[in-house]
This record gives C-alpha cells, structure tokens and sequence, in this order.
C-alpha cells in the first residue's frame, strides 16, 4: 500500500465497559432486552513527524441482535466482553499505517478473523460466537480510530474518504457486478451527499411488547414524563415514519399487529410503515401471504407500507432463498445479513433490493456496502442498534451524508433517553425528535464533531489498557 504523509497508526488504546437498563422491555425476534452493556474505545494514533492525537467510539453489545441463541445471556454478554478485550490487544498490536478506512479493512481480512477463532477455540465445546457479533465488538475501535485521523488531521471524519487522504481508491477493495459499474478511480466520497443533512426524518420503532392501547400498559408502568402509549409519541414528536417489528412464526398475529398499527398510525398522520422480522421467517410465502392479504382487505395502509427488512435467516450462504417474488411487491433491505459488500451482492443476486447500513458492523464496511450497493441500484437505509450516547453520532452522520430512502431509524430515547443526557446537553437535537426529525446542527468540528470537551460524563476506570 503506497504510504501518504497524512497516514497514521495506532500506538494504544482504552476499553470501557458502560452498562445501562431501557425504561421499557424492546422485544424483537424471539427474545427481550431490558438492559445493554455499551464498549467505549479510545484510540490513541501517531503521524509523522510524531503528532498524536485520541479519538473515541463507541457501540451498544446488543446481545439479542448480534447473537440470538438458547445460551443465557449473561453467558454471551460476557463473551463479547472478552472478546472486546482480545480485540483491543490484536487491534494496538497491529503495526500498519495508513488511513482509517485501509487499516480498518485490512485489519478485518487478516486479523479479526483469527481472533475469532482463538475465542472460539477456547470455548470449545460450547456454541461458538458469530461473525457479526466480532464485528460488533470491533466496531467501536473502528469509530475511534476514524475519529482519532479527523482530530489529528483537523477535518471531519466524512471529508477525508477522497484521494486526499486514501492511498487506493474502491477498485481495490470492491468487484462491480456489472460492464456499466467501475470503482476505478473512485473512492466512497464519489458515493457521499455533495453535502451532509441537517435533518433528517426519524423512524420510530414500535417493538413487540410496545403498548397500543391503554389497556397494554403494564403495572407498574415507567412514571418518568415519556410518552408510554404509540399514539403519544407520534403526538409528541410528531412522528411520520414507523418500523414494525413482528414474530415471523405467527402471521395472524404479524398481520393483526401491522395493521393495527397502520390504522392508529393513519389516524394520528404517519406517512410510512416498514415491517421488520429479524430472521425469523423461513419462506418468502410467509410474508408474501401478509401483504397480499393487506393489499386486498386495507390497500390504503399497504400503500403506506414502504419497504420489509430481514425476514429470512442471516446466512446467505446458508439460506440462498430466491426473494424475487417478494421484492416485486415491497423493497426487500437486507440488515443482519448485509455483514460485507459480498454479502450485498449475494443478496442482490437473490432479489434483494435495499441495504441497511449500520455503524456498528463497522464504519467502513457500512461504506463498502452503501458505495457497492448504489452502483448497482439498491436502495438505502441507515438501522439503529437503539445507539444511545456516542454512539448515536457516527450513526446518524452516516445517514446524513448517505441518500437514504426515507430518513433514519434512531430510537434511543424510546428506550434509555437518560443514559444519554450529558450528551443531549451539548446536542439537543439528537437525542430527541422534534416534528419527526432529528437535527445535527450542533455537530460540529474536526473527527465525528462530538465535542467531547463540553460533554460532562464520568467514566469508570478503564476495563482494559493496552
């Protein structure tokens, strides 16, 4: 890899372990979380001629999402802990120079996989941890390594994926799938806004166990001043824009529960539904069946409902289901299974039309995907990961720098708004919805613009140094 004046290499790093509860239970898929551990990493990077700079990042271990399994969660909780710790260790230990986004990718190809295998290996014998939950636990490094270039280098973190800053542009890392697509010569800035967003529609999640009515609140409901029921929150922050979640082992009860909320929704001036089935499914029918039926006994509503997001299985590899009678009804957005760009172009082969984009799989791999996937014509989103803190910045910024389909999902203050409130103080606007919207404007600055300096949050030691 040639070298640039501007490249940078990591030379320590910190781990903190920060552990908070959500005010109400999120279900989603077949499982229920009530409490998340988040992995804060600070990255400290050297450039020549011996400037140093920190930088910060930052993801909730979302045990349910990243690994759904019959094991106790305390028990995977725990292994991403430790997997978190191996990481930071391989990850200060890697002795390359370059640009975030190249240290980042190379890092991913020889190195976490590796480190995956030694984890596993020591669990021998027990159900071995998934590759998308070693990219999660990753992820924060990634972020502050991206952030530590932009302080170092005074700009922000979006300004510096050109040939500026990188030594090889896309056609290094991505194969088109296409004669019309060529990555030669550019680079995931060719892919990005002209310029980033202020606001952006907010998609509200509506989970499982959320009440409709009042005669679903549970006793004792949370007393806190927010809003409890669907219809006070898209009164409250004027909400245009909801996703789903369903079971996807029950259609009666996923099609009652989309139309229900569509027919509050309407009532109260939603626009757009998405329908969200986390894995579940295990043929296309299942779904084809649900919409089918909405379009024939409510086609208002099923005009209403935008797109569908990861009914089937995540490994592709595994479940090659041909999706293009679905997709011919409603776009069809890969979320769990869109680990990598070969993964997105699987997915497309098979009839999948979308892409959600999730910081937390990593920056630069959100990046490989969103600029492989608008080559070829696939729609765009940004998913949270209910991102509450730091790590609501990097993923919003994402979605305000990308020309998402409609907005992006952001639902940390449905369900931990106070863990997030020093942050909220230097940014109001991202922490809440406000006319369905979140507004960055107070983002600002070189790396991911955080502002960590006006930011007054304690930390606890850290739970690892290297």
């Amino acid at each position: 890899m040639n070298s640039k004046p501007t490249d940078i290499r990591v030379i320590g790093s910190d781990l903190y372990f920060l552990p908070i509860k959500t005010r109400v239970p999120l279900k989603f898929g077949s499982e229920t979380l009530t409490e998340v551990t988040c992995a804060r990493v600070r990255v400290w990077v050297e450039a020549q001629p011996g400037r140093t700079a920190e930088g910060w990042g930052e993801t909730p271990l979302s045990v349910q999402w990243v690994w759904p399994s019959q094991l106790p969660h305390d028990e995977r909780g725990q292994t991403l802990k430790e997997f978190c710790r191996l990481v930071g260790e391989d990850f200060t230990q890697f002795d390359v120079a370059g640009h975030p986004f190249e240290i980042s990718h190379l890092f991913q190809e020889q190195v976490l996989p590796s480190s995956l295998r030694h984890l596993n290996q020591e669990r021998s014998g027990r159900e071995p941890m998934p590759w998308l939950a070693a990219l999660v636990c990753f992820s924060a490094f990634d972020l502050a390594l991206q952030d530590a270039y932009g302080q170092i280098h005074r700009c922000p973190v979006f300004e510096t994926f050109n040939a500026q800053f990188m030594s090889r542009d896309l056609a290094s890392y991505l194969t088109p799938d296409s004669p019309d697509v060529s990555f030669a010569g550019k680079y995931p800035q060719d892919y990005l806004l002209p310029q980033r967003r202020d606001r952006l529609t907010a998609w509200h999640l509506v989970g499982g166990l959320d009440p409709l009515e009042p005669s679903e609140l549970t006793s004792p409901s949370p007393d806190d001043g927010y809003p409890l029921l669907l219809k006070d929150w898209i009164q409250t922050d004027g909400l245009k824009c909801l996703k789903v979640k369903l079971r996807g082992t029950d259609s009666t009860w996923d099609y009652e529960r989309l139309l229900k909320l569509g027919q509050i929704g309407l009532i109260h001036g939603v626009e757009w539904f998405s329908a969200d089935f986390n894995c579940t499914v295990q043929a296309p029918e299942y779904v084809v069946d649900i919409l089918d039926r909405l379009q024939r006994e409510h086609p208002h509503i099923y005009r209403q409902v935008l797109y569908v997001e990861q009914p089937f299985p995540y490994d592709l590899e595994n479940h090659r289901i041909d999706v293009h009678g679905l997709s011919a009804r409603k776009k069809l957005f890969l979320d769990e299974s869109a680990h990598n760009w070969q993964c997105v172009r699987l997915g497309r082969e098979l009839g999948w039309t979308g892409v959600a984009l999730k910081t937390c799989k990593t920056l630069t791999g959100a990046l490989l995907s969103a600029c492989w996937g608008k080559a070829h014509g696939l729609s765009l989103m940004v998913q949270d990961l209910t991102n509450p803190m730091l790590a609501q910045i990097p993923h919003l910024l994402l979605a305000a720098h990308l020309d998402t389909l409609m907005g992006v999902e952001t639902n940390c203050m449905q369900f931990y708004p106070e863990a997030s409130r020093p942050e909220a103080k230097v940014h109001p606007g991202i922490y809440q919805r406000r006319n369905g919207q979140v507004d960055l404007s107070s983002v600002g600055g070189p790396g991911f613009g955080y502002r960590l300096s006006e930011i007054r949050r304690s930390l606890p030691a850290p739970a690892a140094r290297y």
